[in-house]
Order: C-alpha cells, then structure tokens, then sequence
C-alpha cells in the first residue's frame, strides 16, 4: 500500500506531503490546479523519463519519495536486488532530478531507473488517457488476454517462445548455406587470418601483468643499479665510514668497556643485533643487484610482446581472457562456414522440423486462447453491467493463421462490442465513445485488479465523459475495488468524489506573483462543500450543501451495506 507521498520542487509544486490511506483515496481540484503534476510527480518516482522542465522554476532540483508498506504475503512476492535491504516491510523510492540527470534510490540505495522501474510494477498499477489508447491496439489486446490466461498460458506462451528462437536460427543458418561460395570464401580467409593470428601469439592468462610489471622494472633498471649500489657503499666500504664499519668498530669499544659495567652489555647486544639485520639488507641488496644485470635482448623482448598483446586487445577485447573467447568465437564460426556445403540437407530438414515444432506450440497456445478469450468476454460483459450499460455483449475473436510466425504466437486478437440491444458487435476502435472507453477501462481493472498482487490502482480521469446515473455506478464500482485495494483516484465528478474514504483537495494560489500547488486533507464537512463545489453550486447556502450532504451519506450508506 502507498503510505505516503513527498514532493518537492515539480512544477507548480513547491512543497507537498500526503499521508494516504486504505480504501478509496479522492483528489479533486479547479481545473489547472495541478492535479496531473502529482501524478507526474508519481510517475517519477516509479521510474518515468524525467525531464528538467519538471523542476520548479528557479530551483536546481526536484524531489520525489513514495513510502510503501508491505503485508507478510506481498513481502514474500516483491521482488527486489537482494543487496537492497527492507527495513519493517517497507520500501521507499526516490528520485531526484537535476538538470541533465536524475538520481534513483530504493531503500537508500543508488539503483539504476530499469530497476526501479521493476519494481514499481510490482507496487502501483498507474491507469491513465494513454492506457485508453493503448487497449484500441491489437497488440494490446492479444497482451491482455494472456495476462488474463495466467498460468494456464504463460508455460505456452514460453514453449512458443522457445520454438520460435529455434526457428529463426535455422532460419538463418540456411539462408547462410545459400550464400555466394566466393563471398563465404572471402568471410572465411578473414577469419582464418584474425584466429591465426590469436593461436601464433601463444597468450596465457595473466602474462600481460608479469610482462607490464618486468617492463617497468627493466625500464628503470639503471636507477634501482645505481641506488643499490649507493645502499651496498653506505652499509659497508674500503673508507671505513659505512654504517657496518661504524657498527663494528662501536662494538669493539663497549666489547673493551663491558668488564666495568652492566649496563654496557645491553648496548652491545643492540649494536650486534642491528649489524645483523644491516648484514642481512646487504646481502638481499647484492641479490637484487643481480637481478638488475639485463640483457638489451630481454627488454626488445619484454617491449615486442607487449605491444603484441595490445594490438590483439585493440582488435579483440580487453583482457587475454576476452582474446581468448574471441578466438573460441572465431573457430566456431569458421567450423560452420566450413560445413556449409556439406550441411545444407541437414539444415533444410532441422528448418522444417523447427517449423513444425514451432505450429504445434502455436497451435496448442491458441486452443488454450479460445477458451480464456470466453471466459474473458463473459466476466466484461458482466462488469460492464455493472457500469451502466443496459445490454452488452463482449467477444474477444481470435484470428488463427499458421502462415504467420510471430515470437507470441500465430494468432491476432480483436475486441467486438455491442452496447446496444440487437447490434451485431463490432471492433473497439470503431464504435466505443470517450465516456465509453472509460468504462471499458474501468471493467479490465476490476477484472484484472482481482488476479495481481498489485495493492495499489491508481486512475487519472478514469470518468473522462461520463455523468449523472453512470457516473454514480462508477463511483460504485471504484468503492467496491476499494474493499480489496487501495485506489487512488483524480475526479471532477461529485458522484465518485463523495464515495471518497479520504478526501483531498488541490488547489493554486499565487503569492508574490508566484504560483504554488498546494494539496489538503479534507475534514469531513469540508468533504461536503468541496462535493457541493463539483455539483457546480457557487454558493455556500444551506440548500447547496444540503445537497451534497444528501450525496455524501448516500455514499455512506451504500459503503457500508456493501461492506456488509
């Protein structure tokens, strides 16, 4: 359930909090006064493209956060990056939009705008004038009825998919097989040349990083020479002044000394202890010095394998490893370039065996589609009868064709209606209305809204072109979604306005000759005269808002016995 929504800096938007609520949650507002900006702030925050015309003029950034709680159930379900931690079941996105970018966060954490994408789907089913558009589609249509199929059509909707990929690849190697003999000549003396050129090289794993660390070594041989052999000098030489002469000829002083006192013994073990450890860093400088001793063959050497390797990196990938994997890539290709001729009857026979895999998969895909398709109609039908429509016939026809090879199937699916009695249906794009459409969109919710885990619907302008007794059926409708979901809804409509569980309004004020959207929680006698507000009434007088409290507790009443 969406706990919370933060705004700050989105357009009209300075500042704005709202705390919602289970059941049916209202906006209502003047037109212009910033009901959509909300949703677009919503949509941010779900993951929508931002664009920095959203921020508030004047200010560097815009801000976003939704505050969702989760039941044990939907906690199991959710699906998130398992390094995201969930503090109490509840997750918070957030967004932030700067010029030229945007900054994603779940729980606190950076993620990219696909992930919070993912996520968002899983939470909030946001309903809006594209979705109207969008079920006009075909495509769109064939979509909602596997939806609807569930499991009974995902796993054959997956075996299609897989037939299909089978498919287009042999697909493909057979059109290879009926390439020009010379053009594959050609491809296969280039590849010859790129893989002979990997295998002559002779790369091992992790050889560029011993050789890059003796190359720098060998590049500075004469410097570590020199500064050796000014270390070997300073620990011991002919002048007597090396640390090692000093050691030694200290020692033989308190060696002299130590028969007249206790304490000189202790300072001898020191000094023999530090010419100890002096020696042993002589010895390892004599060693390293001998290491220093390169030839002019072995640097060439060094400086040519390298800029070997970082050719083939150029040319192959980054890393040995990735030059190694294009190599298998190469050898591969030049395998089957090479069987071409020799397997073409086998192609032939894997294309129509993968063709005939794939029909039967579609096949069984569209029986299953039959039979979801009515049990679709039937449960529209009923829903739109509960919308308002006196007679109603509901059919999603499906269009089988086995000449069409497609990744979802081979069939194409269309929406027929009749709204009226004796009216032979006909497609949706044709014949359904503004105020109709609503409906129509409203009834996939329902349907749909009761086979998701979503917890939370929200519909802007869901009443687009409707009124008076439909109008209130709708408000209906949206009351009963409302016992099993949260519902977020923007109206201009006093009928589904007074349904509201809570209730709030938005409005535009100018201050300094600055505009602000300002959003409100409504009490419930404020509930009553912004009610009387959408029934037009001007006025505060008691009649008009006798009005809208009859409207309100009519309302009510119907909640609650419908509850009962």
């Amino acid at each position: 359930m969406l706990e919370s929504i933060k705004v700050k800096n989105v357009a009209l938007i300075n500042e704005a909090e709202l705390t919602f609520g289970e059941g049916l949650n209202i906006l209502t507002g003047e037109t212009g006064a910033g009901k959509s900006i909300l949703l677009s702030a919503v949509s941010l925050a779900l993951g929508a493209k931002a664009d920095k015309s959203l921020i508030r003029a004047g200010e560097d950034s815009a801000f976003v956060q939704l505050v969702f709680s989760l039941t044990e159930e939907e906690e199991e379900l959710i699906k998130t990056d398992e390094d995201i931690p969930r503090d109490d079941n509840i997750i918070i996105l957030q967004r932030s939009i700067f010029p030229g970018k945007s900054i994603c966060k779940i729980n606190g954490f950076t993620v990219p705008q696909k992930a919070m994408q993912e996520l968002s789907e899983q939470l909030l089913d946001m309903h809006g004038q594209r979705e109207h558009m969008a079920v006009l589609k075909k495509e769109k249509q064939l979509e909602l009825i596997d939806s609807f199929g569930g499991k009974e059509i995902s796993p054959l909707l997956k075996e299609v998919h897989n037939a299909y990929d089978a498919f287009k690849e042999s697909e493909r190697a057979l059109k290879e097989s009926d390439r020009d003999p010379s053009e594959i000549k050609r491809e296969l003396d280039f590849l010859k040349f790129e893989a002979d050129e990997i295998e002559k090289a002779g790369l091992k794993e992790g050889e560029d990083e011993n050789l890059e660390s003796r190359f720098t070594f060998l590049s500075n041989a004469e410097r570590v020479k020199e500064a050796l052999s000014k270390t070997i000098a300073l620990l011991q030489n002919d002048s007597g002044n090396g640390a090692l002469n000093l050691i030694s000829e200290a020692l033989g002083q308190t060696d002299q000394a130590a028969p007249f006192s206790d304490d000189i013994e202790n300072i001898s073990e020191g000094l023999r202890n530090a010419e100890a450890s002096l020696n042993d860093a002589r010895n390892l400088a004599y060693e390293s010095l001998d290491k220093c001793r390169a030839s002019d063959e072995e640097t060439a050497y060094v400086s040519e394998r390298l800029n070997l390797i970082n050719r083939l990196k150029e040319k192959h990938g980054n890393s040995i490893s990735e030059i190694l994997k294009k190599l298998n890539e190469l050898s591969e290709k030049i395998e089957k370039l090479e069987r071409l001729s020799d397997d073409k009857d086998r192609l032939k026979t894997e294309y129509e065996e993968n063709k005939k895999r794939y029909t039967k998969a579609a096949d069984r895909l569209y029986n299953e589609r039959e039979k979801v398709s009515k049990a679709f109609g039937k449960q529209m039908e009923k829903a739109l009868l509960g919308l308002n429509f006196s007679a109603c016939v509901f059919e999603a026809d499906i269009v089988h064709d086995n000449e069409i090879i497609n990744k979802d199937g081979s069939d194409e699916v269309c929406f027929n209606i009749s709204l009226n009695a004796g009216e032979e249906p006909k497609p949706l794009s044709r014949i359904a209305s503004g105020g109709e459409l609503s409906r129509i969109m409203l009834a996939l919710k329902s349907i749909f809204a009761h086979k998701t885990n979503t917890a939370t619907l929200v519909f802007d302008e869901i009443d687009a072109g409707i009124s008076g007794k439909t109008a209130w059926m709708v408000g209906e409708k949206l009351a009963r979604l409302s016992r099993d979901h949260q519902i977020i809804c923007i109206t201009h409509l006093p009928q589904i306005a007074a349904m509201a569980d809570r209730h709030y309004e938005i409005s535009k004020s100018v201050k300094d000759n600055v505009t602000t959207t300002d959003v409100k929680e409504l009490s419930y006698d404020e509930m009553i005269a912004e009610i009387g507000r959408l029934l037009g009434s001007a006025d505060t007088s008691d009649a008009a808002m006798d009005n809208a409290a009859s409207l309100k507790e009519k309302a009510e009443s119907f909640k609650k016995n419908y509850e009962v």
